[in-house]
């Protein structure tokens, strides 16, 4: 697998790399010496390590010095590694968005939190000082970041934003869905009319489930049913955490910890199997219009 992945990476690599050189004008890209590790290299590794059963990174790359010197014969230290990671940003956001999914129709949308650190040390947390907020999910307070995911119901990858812990669920869903037509599916906590009407307009519908203190609605059991459906990106969020691993405390520096989310995601974007809806569109199809 670690050679199919390194010949993708290294295809998009040359690929974007000219186009980049292209768009800069004459300026340099590089002030200091080339590293020896190429940055195709670099981001198979920091990708493989999220499909990897390894807890850290440090154990997974000294597992990659030790047994892969065929694959990686120029294979630089890990201090060395660590340092050099802020410069794979931009290739791997490219990547990630070279992977996006196809638009189907159907799509859901919700909002998972990323904990940078223990709530008992947020104010000893210096890394992410001007960055990270406080906020609140169902299962309590945080300090981190809010991970927004559009997918469809294949489980692809539509779009994604990062937002500070604290930040509204229903602020980045416009800007996330400019590209997105049909019905789109989220909890609560999107609830909004000025949103509705707004993406409604640009033929994009928003279902939510309901508060329990709202009136209640009809609405079409196709729609229903999907809503009821809206559990599979529950279920990429889960994986997203405990098998990608997008969310740890031990971050350094904020660079790295992007590169740790993105890496997260594009490792995602590579499962053979994802998470997915069961019963085609023909069986919407033939379900009653109206409950």
């Amino acid at each position: 697998m670690i050679t199919e992945l390194y010949c993708e990476v290294d295809d998009f690599y040359k690929l974007f790399s000219e186009k980049f050189q292209k768009s800069l004008l004459g300026l340099k890209t590089q002030t200091g010496p080339k590293p020896e590790m190429s940055i195709p290299e670099m981001m198979t590794i920091v990708i493989m390590f999220h499909v990897s059963n390894f807890r850290t990174f440090k154990t997974f790359y000294l597992h990659i010095q030790h047994f892969y010197k065929m694959e990686f014969p120029n294979i630089i230290s890990y201090s060395r590694f660590v340092y050099l990671k802020k410069n794979l940003l931009i290739f791997l956001f490219s990547y990630l968005f070279s992977k996006q999914g196809k638009v189907t129709g159907i799509s859901f949308i919700d909002a998972t939190s990323i904990k940078v650190c223990h709530n008992k040390r947020i104010r000893r947390n210096k890394v992410f000082k001007k960055m990270a907020k406080r906020g609140k999910t169902t299962t309590g307070w945080f300090y981190g970041f809010k991970l927004f995911l559009v997918v469809n119901e294949l489980g692809e990858i539509l779009s994604f934003y990062l937002a500070p812990g604290n930040i509204s669920d229903t602020k980045p869903v416009e800007g996330m869905t400019k590209n997105i037509i049909g019905k789109l599916f989220g909890d609560k906590g999107f609830i909004s009319n000025k949103l509705f009407e707004k993406l409604y307009r640009r033929n994009l519908e928003l279902i939510t489930s309901i508060r329990a203190n709202m009136k209640n609605k009809f609405i079409n059991l196709r729609d229903k049913i999907l809503l009821r459906k809206r559990s599979i990106i529950e279920t990429i969020n889960d994986q997203l955490k405990n098998i990608s691993q997008i969310e740890h405390t031990r971050h350094r520096s904020p660079a790295n910890f992007f590169v740790n989310l993105l890496s997260g995601l594009i490792a995602y974007s590579h499962q053979s199997k994802k998470p997915s809806i069961n019963f085609s569109e023909n069986d919407l199809k033939c379900l009653p219009s109206l409950i």
